[in-house]
């Protein structure tokens, strides 16, 4: 049934569908009735998994990027997921790069994006994620509440565009400290292609000054919260060394492996076509083999000791097994969500339960 509506879908402009499927789907949800019907088709029965320090209901995630500025959770949480990760916010509003910046690659199973952290800025977003809070109050006051489990949410930030490099800090610890009431963990994104200069930012030192500045102030919160690192596939391996290292030398919660790439390699997509679709960040089945071989790279590395967040050619419960055996803690979808549809969350716990006696989470 899906793919005959993705077919009419792809007729359109990918970004306008984007907005055009989520709105229709928030409507349906505003309604009770419906939503608790799509609960019931689309929530998987899943055992729950600990990451973090935190309880997940699942270990599929909605990758950053999709619900920029926590728009969506409630829709979301309907499809199942365990966890949304949302923006990447930015201290001051955005509009992103010019239109269009979204394009689909059907014969690779893929996507080009050149968004350029578009979002509604930090304030904005901080209001929204209160707002959720205190709508979705977890204490049990029905036996519907009762029973209820949370929906975790990560608090990707970024810099803005025209923030120079050597003052990027500023603008990750502006979000973080707005968001750390409402988020539950954070994941400091240098690796989006989008943005000039920003993979500049994955060079050791400049990490460590990003990183070591966020980890102070989160210990002096009255409830520290878990911050990862988003990389890039493209690092070499003296950078992916770097980091490595770097995540072992102050301790950092975790990584998220891996953001989109710019390598246009081995693609069924035609060259005529790419060079009309131009620059961005390439994400879907092109990226499987390259973000598994870094997790599993990150694992000997670490002796296991960094979780890690897979992201990169999930479609699958069988991909989703791969990231887990190569050594993710949990998986985030974002691509393969546009190419299987609602259900993907539902099939691929439904695969991993059956495949559990091979995975160790």
């Amino acid at each position: 049934m899906y793919s005959l509506i993705r077919s009419v879908l792809f007729l359109f402009d990918a970004e306008k569908v984007h907005y055009f499927a989520m709105n229709v789907l928030k409507i349906c949800c505003s309604n009770d009735f419906l939503k608790k019907q799509i609960q019931n088709t689309y929530t998987p029965k899943a055992q729950a998994i600990s990451a973090f320090g935190l309880s997940f209901t699942n270990p599929v995630g909605m990758g950053a990027g999709f619900d920029k500025n926590a728009k969506y959770l409630n829709e979301l949480e309907a499809l199942g997921f365990g966890f949304v990760e949302i923006g990447t916010v930015t201290p001051f509003p955005q509009e992103g790069n010019e239109k269009p910046r979204l394009f689909r690659l059907p014969k690779d199973k893929a996507l080009i994006n050149r968004m350029g952290f578009n979002n509604e800025g930090v304030e904005a977003v901080a209001e929204r994620l209160k707002a959720w809070r205190e709508k979705n109050d977890l204490r049990p006051t029905t036996n519907d509440q009762l029973n209820r489990k949370k929906l975790i949410i990560g608090g990707n930030i970024g810099k803005n565009k025209n923030t120079p490099n050597e003052d990027a800090w500023k603008d990750y610890e502006i979000c973080f400290k707005a968001l750390h009431p409402y988020a539950d963990y954070f994941v400091v994104n240098v690796s989006s292609p989008n943005t000039p200069g920003l993979r500049e930012l994955q060079e050791k030192e400049s990490l460590r000054k990003i990183l070591t500045g966020l980890q102070q102030l989160n210990i002096k919160t009255a409830e520290p919260k878990s911050i990862l690192l988003k990389i890039a596939p493209d690092l070499t391996i003296q950078q992916i060394d770097d980091v490595v290292d770097l995540a072992k030398e102050i301790n950092l919660d975790g990584l998220v492996v891996s953001n989109t790439t710019i390598n246009r390699g081995n693609l069924k997509t035609s060259s005529s076509e790419l060079q009309t679709i131009g620059a961005g960040g390439l994400s879907g089945s092109p990226l499987q083999i390259r973000s598994t071989g870094m997790i599993k790279y990150m694992r000997e590395k670490t002796n296991g000791l960094i979780p890690v967040i897979a992201s990169g050619g999930i479609f699958t419960g069988r991909d989703a097994a791969e990231k887990l055996q190569a050594g993710a803690s949990l998986i985030q979808v974002w691509t393969g969500f546009i190419y299987e549809g609602p259900a993907i969350v539902k099939k691929i716990t439904k695969y991993l339960a059956k495949d559990k006696n091979s995975i160790e989470y």
